[in-house]
Order: C-alpha cells, then sequence, then structure tokens
C-alpha cells in the first residue's frame, strides 16, 4: 500500500470513530424533557400528586399522610399524634398524644394474617377481649358501621372493649381477604371512666381514629 492509500485508511478510520460518537451520543442521551403522563395521585389528605423525574413515578404523599406498603395502607394522621413505642409485633403503627389535662390518646394499627380454616368474623370474635373479665365479648356488642368517602370507604366492625381503671378502648376491625387489620382508639386517664353517663364516642381517641379511618387507602 502506498503512503496515499494509508494515509486515506487512517482517515477513513477516523471519520467511522468521530460518526460512532455522534450517533451514540443522539441515540443515547435524551433530546429534551421526558414527558411524563397527566394522570395523579391522590393522597389520602385530598393532596394530588403528579408523575416526576426521568422514570415518570409518583412521589410520596407528604405529611400528615402515612403509608405502609407491607400493609397496603395509607391514611392521613390526626395533629398532634407522635410515634410511641410498639405494643407487640402486631402493631404496624402506634400513635400517642396527651393533652394539657394529662389525658393521654392513643391509636394503634395491627394487622393478623388469617390462616386457611379461620373466618374473618371467627378471628374478630376471638381477638376482641373485654378488658375487665378478659373474656371475648359476645356477638352483640358489635356493631357495623361505615367511615369514609365514596372513593376510599370502608366497612368496620365495631367494639367498645371496656373501661378498667381510667382507661377505655374502643376496637374498628376491617376485614380482608386474607388478613384483619385492628383499629384501636385507647384513652387513659380518663377521669370519669366509671361514669355510665359517659360518651366513649366524644374521647378525642375516638374521634381521631375516625378521622383517619375516613382518609384510609388500600383494600
Amino acid at each position: 500500500m502506498n503512503g496515499k492509500g494509508l494515509a486515506a485508511g487512517i482517515i477513513l478510520v477516523m471519520l467511522l470513530g468521530i460518526a460512532g460518537f455522534f450517533y451514540r451520543s443522539i441515540t443515547e442521551q435524551p433530546t429534551g424533557p421526558v414527558a411524563c403522563t397527566a394522570d395523579a395521585k391522590l393522597c389520602p389528605d385530598g393532596t394530588g400528586l403528579g408523575r416526576t423525574g426521568p422514570s415518570c413515578a409518583f412521589p410520596a404523599c407528604p405529611p400528615p399522610n402515612v403509608e405502609f406498603p407491607d400493609a397496603q395502607i395509607a391514611f392521613a394522621l390526626p395533629a398532634g399524634y407522635t410515634p410511641t413505642t410498639p405494643p407487640d409485633d402486631a402493631t404496624v403503627a402506634a400513635y400517642m398524644k396527651t393533652d394539657p389535662s394529662g389525658l393521654e390518646s392513643y391509636i394503634y394499627i395491627r394487622k393478623f394474617a388469617l390462616t386457611a380454616s379461620t373466618t374473618a368474623a371467627d378471628f374478630i370474635h376471638q381477638n376482641a377481649i373485654m378488658d375487665a373479665s378478659g373474656m371475648p365479648a359476645p356477638p352483640t356488642a358489635f356493631t357495623s358501621v361505615t367511615i369514609g368517602d365514596v372513593q376510599h370507604q370502608h366497612r368496620f366492625s365495631l367494639v367498645n372493649l371496656g373501661r378498667f381503671e381510667g382507661v377505655v378502648m374502643t376496637t374498628y376491625y376491617l376485614s380482608r381477604e386474607n388478613d384483619v387489620l385492628r383499629f384501636d382508639a385507647q384513652s387513659r386517664n380518663v377521669t370519669n371512666w366509671t361514669d355510665p353517663a359517659l360518651d366513649v364516642s366524644k374521647l378525642p381517641a375516638n374521634q381521631d381514629l375516625r378521622a383517619l379511618l375516613a382518609t384510609l387507602q388500600g383494600n
């Protein structure tokens, strides 16, 4: 090969290399911002979020929204509550707040898996233990209540598990396909807990839990 042929070959190789570089630059780099779909994620408190970032993923809902993917639930936490120590291994979340009078309000959320031989109804009646007697609550102690808006409406089994030494607790059970969620509203240091006229539904813990359940997302 003469000198001219060698030079031409070198120039051709260089041109092919430059062309390959520009081709990769064009094909591997986006030419502009990613266009995400216009659908929106509605958070439990009503906040709407759009997709964002190069993967067009929904961001996490901001506080007071709380999400528990393992339990497949999300909700808006009422104002004033902070996380507290879970009482047992079944607890998904535990929160408390204290008002100036010394009344303590607790909200506990538990998840129980169902066995193949146990129905949700059977489990609920076995699990609902009365504070004073230590016995399961009788079927007549349960009522059914629907909480939430049309989009996120759930039907709960409601039972008052009694009053004992200043502690008053109301429990809401939600039956699902493979498990049962238990939501407890527990009030401590209730000074008039022995008063037959005490309206348990008016206690802050119970009202706050119902507000939480009104925002509950998940099946």
